[in-house]
């Protein structure tokens, strides 16, 4: 044993993205101990030279095998100090791994607040904020009656769900019935009213205290939901300025669900007329590049300002937002692209940070390619957009 703190990570090899979580604390001073299910030798060279040691798992749903990798941990390295996955999908394993082992951050009690979509409602209403109106139905015929109340369109989406999988916009009473037969039956879903507006976000990390100490936000050429039904390309981008009214709500939440030493990316709803309703809260970084263009547009390290945070509570990156930054997406069968990778590359020089291929998980939504853009400039910026999604004109 060591007097070194130790840091499990669980699942430290998904996103590819999320590697430099692993190196930073590590460099930090930490004992980086991963667990996933992913063979040692599948690893990127990276992460293996960045994880003290690694614990593969058969089945990382099986929690008695994961809870079995934590204690041979304790029992070799000492005490845990961390567990974090800093993935949507693993939030219930990291609290219930925390509560058994005494460590601190979300335990399990905590989990509904942050994953159930009406827990949060109730936390927003208990702060004073708007919320769309809806609540959980029980069945068929109490969802009709809840959806003449609220007026159709109305969205139906798991109670737990995340993001938008298994999100339906219903347009009338008998695409409500036609739900009710390809639902999942052992699936609780909640039923709001349709708002009209746009995504915007407030996302950012907050310390041991709960002070944040940085922040910024995305704006959505759409919503997922409907990039999926259109089967379309998409942007999303950061601009150099957050609004002051998504500041301030957005701080009020943090504070309400008691975030501390995490990331958080919060959605709202920004109407037509200019208000900001909060849709629900996301206890992790957000998906996707997303967390790379936090460092692209501030030319900082977040990953190293979160280790800073975890070793002493310092953050140290400072945020000056000299870039807009953005996330273009292609996809493969749409009709063909005017300009080639290599002529965009030409085109934009240094304001093309990276083109992505996409897996065929994620492509759905962020399309097969992604292209990183950043210019101070937002008008070049939104020309540049347009550029990387003109299509090939047909010869005549």
């Amino acid at each position: 044993m060591t007097n070194k703190r130790n840091f499990i990570l669980i699942s430290p090899d998904f996103p590819d993205n999320f590697t430099p979580f692993a190196t930073r604390l590590k460099e930090k001073g930490f004992q980086t101990l991963g667990i996933a299910d992913s063979p040692y030798d599948q690893l990127s060279k990276t992460l293996q030279d960045s994880l003290t040691e690694y614990y593969r798992v058969d089945n990382m749903e099986d929690y008695d095998q994961v809870y079995r990798a934590v204690a041979y941990f304790a029992h070799k390295y000492g005490r845990i100090d961390r567990i974090e996955s800093h993935n949507e999908h693993w939030l219930a394993l990291d609290a219930k791994l925390r509560t058994d082992y005494n460590v601190s951050g979300y335990q399990l009690t905590d989990i509904p607040m942050i994953r159930q979509k009406s827990k949060m409602k109730e936390v927003f209403r208990s702060i004073g904020l708007p919320v769309a109106d809806g609540r959980v139905f029980k069945d068929q015929k109490d969802a009709i009656k809840l959806a003449k109340k609220l007026k159709y369109p109305v969205i139906i989406k798991p109670n737990g769900g995340v993001g938008a999988s298994d999100t339906y916009k219903i347009e009338n009473e008998k695409a409500l019935k036609d739900f009710f037969t390809y639902y999942d039956p052992k699936t609780s879903y909640i039923m709001e009213a349709f708002i009209l507006g746009d995504i915007e976000t407030f996302d950012g990390i907050a310390d041991q205290n709960g002070k944040i100490v940085f922040y910024s936000t995305f704006n959505y050429s759409e919503a997922v939901l409907d990039i999926v039904e259109k089967n379309d390309e998409m942007y999303y981008f950061i601009p150099r300025e957050t609004p002051a009214d998504i500041v301030e709500m957005g701080t009020k939440i943090v504070k309400a669900f008691n975030v501390k030493e995490r990331f958080f990316h919060l959605e709202f709803f920004r109407t037509k007329d200019g208000k900001l309703i909060p849709l629900e809260v996301n206890m992790r970084p957000p998906g996707g590049l997303s967390i790379d263009m936090f460092n692209y547009a501030n030319d900082i390290d977040v990953f190293r300002g979160y280790a800073d945070i975890v070793a002493t509570n310092e953050y140290n990156e400072a945020t000056t937002r000299p870039y807009h930054c953005a996330y273009v997406s292609r996809k493969n069968q749409n009709q063909p692209y005017h300009y080639s990778n290599d002529a965009i590359r030409e085109k934009l020089g240094a304001g093309l940070v990276s083109i992505q291929s996409i897996p065929g998980i994620f492509a759905q939504i962020m399309g097969d390619e992604g292209y990183i853009i950043r210019t101070p400039d937002k008008k070049e910026l939104f020309e540049w957009i347009q550029l990387i999604h003109q299509a090939k004109k047909e010869d005549k």
